[in-house]
């Protein structure tokens, strides 16, 4: 079973099917700016639209926060920018 969790204290979104990681979306806390800096999912998890999930919970949980969010990751500026 695939499940996203979100790890504020490892400034993280990370996915696992079952027990096994295979995904996640890491960012930087700069002044109450989140900056995105690498999603990243297992090839064989791919096409299914995780890596667009993880960056929807970090953004998420950044307006949850009250915090501003940017990218540096280019996958996250993609999905900012729309």
């Amino acid at each position: 079973m695939i499940k996203i969790l979100f790890e504020i204290e490892k400034k993280r979104a990370v996915v696992y099917d079952d027990n096994k990681e295979i995904g996640e979306c890491d960012f930087i806390d700069n002044n109450g700016t989140w900056n995105i800096i690498h999603t990243g999912v297992n090839s064989k998890y791919q096409g299914q639209g995780i890596a667009r999930k993880l960056v929807e919970c970090v953004i998420k949980n950044a307006k949850e926060n009250n915090k501003k969010i940017i990218a540096e990751c280019s996958y996250a500026r993609k999905i900012l920018d729309k």
